[in-house]
């Protein structure tokens, strides 16, 4: 029994350090594919888009509410109380379509984004299996307290590779 356990104990060690472990630094690697640089362009057109559309409500608000206040006093009360509805009927669609445009805006970036970290972590864990590494870690995110970066293989470049960046 006490051989055993002294067998044991012995292994245990050499077991430890056949245990691999890898890093890779994904700051390095999002921004520099091609489909991050065409999802942030096509963002950026969308963002645009929306506040041109927003600036021309904005525009007609603008201008509907001064004509309201220069011709307000001389008006009918009905009929300036029906262009006030107007005003805030148009002041609530300019803020429902603020709101239609941040959510579409932030969907699109979320699929965009996640389509790109999926590619990514794809190519991970296809590198992970492949070398045998016990943990791969992502030392951009500043989570992780610690990595010994000499203990540890940096497969950054060959994430890079995988994804196509060049």
């Amino acid at each position: 029994m006490k051989k055993i356990l002294l067998a044991i104990l012995l292994m245990a060690p050499m077991s430890m350090m056949a245990q691999k472990f890898a890093h890779f630094d994904l700051s390095q690697i999002v921004p520099n594919m091609k489909e991050y640089t065409t999802a942030q362009s096509e963002l950026e057109n969308m963002q645009k888009q929306y506040e041109a559309d927003l600036k021309l409500m904005q525009d007609e608000l603008q201008k509907k509410s001064e004509e309201l206040q220069k011709e307000g006093p001389k008006l009918v009360e009905n009929i300036r109380a029906r262009r006030e509805q107007e005003l805030n009927d148009l002041y609530q669609r300019y803020q429902q379509s603020y709101q239609d445009s941040q959510q579409a805006l932030q969907k699109a970036t979320q699929e965009k984004l996640g389509a790109i970290t999926e590619k990514v972590m794809t190519a991970v864990k296809k590198l992970g299996e492949a070398g045998g590494y016990i943990y791969v870690v992502d030392t951009s995110s500043g989570t992780i307290p610690f990595v010994n970066t000499t203990l540890s293989t940096d497969i950054t470049a060959q994430i890079k590779k995988e994804v196509g960046v060049q």
